[in-house]
């Protein structure tokens, strides 16, 4: 596909990285040259220097022949006019990274009237994920696939986990829970499991379930017997905005320490139930006059990510029981579950799923299309939900006799209000959901599925 990117920061950047290693035809707008020439020494790219509002700017990057645009600046009304001018030019689909809260309101409008195709809010789709961590502590990532009909989990093994030492196919009947491991990771191997596959302590397993099997899993791990209740946040930003919204709704009682006081002022008009306090969130006095010791849960949310990192080691020595921090770096996830931070959120990152599933989409031409896409592991795994629109080579035959590539796995497929784990005797049928999980190279039809 052809596509134009407008504004090459953090979700820019990783976005160039993601659809050009995909074979896209990806050129880049940016007014900042040094950032243009770094991308295209570094991806097989083209790029330009220029304002993208710009009509002859877009022009000269091929917008009217292009399949798609992502507008991807600092600012949101500099996205949207992108999209709008890069219509006019005759663009067929538009994306936009809006953040603003003032906006989230009006995204049907936008839809609608605006000529935005996909608008993506990297901060709340961030407090979406922590929201998510905060119902299932035990879990360090969980995902969704059939809006949220089914989860996707990552856990670690405990030491004196049930799973050390088991055998994949044992563990439905030993612990009595539907769950499907759908992919490991066993120091520095990563492997799409079979049922003879034995896990260990120390793997990280992702896995798929219901809401009532997570549930039920989570506590034969032994996982936490209490909700979390009191939420402390660090960085009045705006994932604490978005989640302490999404927290009180949920009956928690939320605290937020922001430094700066014109946003503390802004936080207490928006937010009449949570508690907004004005100071250093790093400073360790503070803290403990506002007994950081006694909350269940901490949320690292600065806009600096050593002061995140910081804060997190502290919270793990204060024992509290959930730990969540915020990095823009991803160079320095090993560094962070080295001292003990696992559940660690990257905002461009869920930006850049969510973009690179809208595209897989469009992509799409055997009636079997993504929804859904999640890269786990450092991108060494794709976790992906087709919806089957019709009937085709992966439909009415058993899965058995379906000739599937290596390292790929079928983990789930939902039909209707039923989630089905499935085995060689089922059959994937139109209007079905199914979910995917494969080291092997992009697939943008059901159908890639097969050798």
């Amino acid at each position: 596909m052809r596509i134009v990117i407008i504004g090459v920061g953090k979700v820019g950047m990783t976005l160039t990285e993601y659809l050009s290693a995909e074979g896209n035809d990806v050129t880049l707008i940016d007014t900042d040259q040094e950032i243009i020439d770094n991308a295209v020494n570094s991806f097989d790219v083209n790029g330009i220097m220029g304002n993208g509002v710009n009509f002859s700017v877009q022009q000269e990057a091929g917008v009217a022949h292009a399949d798609v645009v992502i507008a991807t600046t600092y600012s949101d009304e500099i996205n949207m006019l992108c999209c709008l001018v890069a219509k006019k030019i005759g663009v067929r689909h538009t994306v936009a990274r809006i953040r603003d809260p003032e906006y989230s309101r009006q995204f049907s409008f936008m839809l609608g009237e605006m000529g935005l195709d996909m608008i993506v809010n990297p901060e709340l789709e961030t407090a979406r994920e922590i929201s998510r961590l905060l119902r299932y502590p035990y879990a360090i990532r969980i995902d969704t696939f059939a809006k949220g009909k089914v989860d996707l989990a990552e856990m670690k093994i405990a030491p004196d986990s049930p799973l050390d030492g088991m055998q994949i196919s044992d563990i439905q009947r030993k612990l009595q829970v539907r769950i499907l491991v759908c992919a490991v990771q066993h120091g520095d191997t990563v492997y799409i499991p079979r049922g003879d596959n034995v896990l260990y302590a120390g793997d990280h397993i992702h896995f798929t379930a219901s809401h009532r099997d997570l549930n039920a899993f989570f506590r034969k791990m032994g996982a936490f017997h209490h909700k979390l209740k009191n939420v402390f946040i660090v960085g009045g930003g705006r994932i604490a905005y978005y989640l302490a919204r999404q927290l009180i709704d949920l009956g928690m009682n939320v605290k937020i320490v922001e430094k700066d006081e014109a946003r503390c002022k802004f936080l207490k008009e928006s937010l009449p139930k949570a508690q907004i306090v004005l100071g250093d969130g790093t400073d360790q006095t503070l803290l403990a006059e506002e007994n950081f010791a006694d909350t269940d849960a901490s949320i690292a949310a600065t806009g600096i990510d050593e002061e995140n990192i910081i804060l997190s080691i502290f919270a793990i020595q204060q024992r509290i029981d959930k730990v969540i921090t915020k990095i823009s770096k991803t160079t320095l996830t090993d560094l962070l579950e080295a001292v003990g931070l696992d559940s660690v959120v990257t905002p461009k990152l869920f930006t850049a799923n969510l973009i690179l599933s809208y595209i897989r989409a469009l992509q799409s031409t055997a009636g079997g299309s993504v929804q859904t896409l999640y890269k786990l592991v450092e991108n060494q795994v794709e976790a992906l939900e087709f919806h089957v629109e019709k009937e085709s080579a992966v439909t009415a035959k058993p899965l058995r006799d379906l000739n599937l590539k290596k390292d790929l796995l079928i983990c789930c497929i939902i039909r209707k209000s039923n989630i089905i784990f499935p085995g060689g005797d089922d059959v994937i049928q139109p209007g079905d959901n199914v979910i995917v999980t494969t080291t092997s190279e992009k697939l943008t039809d059901l159908e890639d599925i097969l050798k």
